[in-house]
């Protein structure tokens, strides 16, 4: 499966950014819209995976503090290394720029997929909207 990784921000890519968060986050994992969407939008770099139709399939940003998160592939879309390609992209952004390190809150079933690209657990495994996380690390 064919898929662009486009670097993209808040103002430009919204509406995309939204249509795949709210499908995922929101009316997948039943994560209230208000909590899945914050202030941070604004100020973060965004990532989008677009179908060769150029629909939006995938998602992802990253905070100026090496916060990661947000990532987001279409049920469709899933198992065919979009997943992979976003976070490929963001670490190579991240290292271009020398940001710290890179961080993020993993859905506990996610921490396999983030263990791939070398994040290790850090801390206590904790609820965010009801749904058990685990912060991770890349050094």
């Amino acid at each position: 499966m064919k898929v662009r990784i486009l670097q993209t921000d808040w103002p430009t890519s919204e509406e995309a950014i939204k249509s795949v968060r709210t499908a995922v986050f929101v009316m997948e994992q039943n994560i209230p819209f208000h909590i899945d969407f914050d202030e941070n939008d604004q100020k973060a770099t965004h990532w989008l995976a677009l179908n060769n139709a150029g629909l939006p399939v995938g998602t992802a940003r990253l905070q100026h503090d090496g916060h990661f998160g947000r990532m987001a592939v279409l049920s469709d879309y899933r198992n065919h290394g979009i997943g992979s390609l976003i976070i490929s992209s963001v670490i190579k952004h991240a290292n271009r720029l020398r940001l710290p390190p890179l961080y993020l809150n993993a859905q506990v079933e996610a921490r396999p997929f983030y263990r791939r690209f070398g994040f290790v657990d850090t801390g206590p495994l904790f609820q965010e909207a009801g749904i058990e996380h685990q912060t991770m690390r890349l050094d």
